[in-house]
């Protein structure tokens, strides 16, 4: 990755996004649904190239809310087996948005 004189990354890497490519689903588990209730925290499955500023850049576009910060998770996919064959998953990217304290809920959860 680049750095421009002001300290921010540049991504040399994958397509521009758009907020609909960013975010391919919110990810709607026990876990996730207790960090919504109680940390305001909430996960999404979202695209390998982006960014954590276009990831928050699209959730406060597609949802209208504040973003207090944004955690990322590469994770790697399982190794699956069908009779006597293996395959394996796709890997994919993860992201728990936390919201500020006066920003209104997402309605998904």
């Amino acid at each position: 990755m680049n750095t421009a004189n002001s300290g921010k990354r540049i991504r040399s890497g994958g397509p521009k996004l758009d907020a609909n490519h960013v975010v391919i689903r919110p990810l709607i588990t026990e876990k996730g649904t207790h960090q919504s209730t109680h940390k305001n925290a909430y996960p999404f499955e979202v695209n390998p190239w982006s960014t954590k500023e276009e990831i928050k850049g699209a959730v406060e576009t597609l949802f209208g809310v504040k973003v207090k910060k944004v955690r990322t998770q590469n994770r790697l996919g399982k190794n699956k087996r069908y009779k006597f064959r293996v395959g394996k998953l796709s890997n994919w990217k993860k992201a728990i948005v936390t919201l500020q304290d006066d920003s209104p809920k997402i309605e998904l959860f």
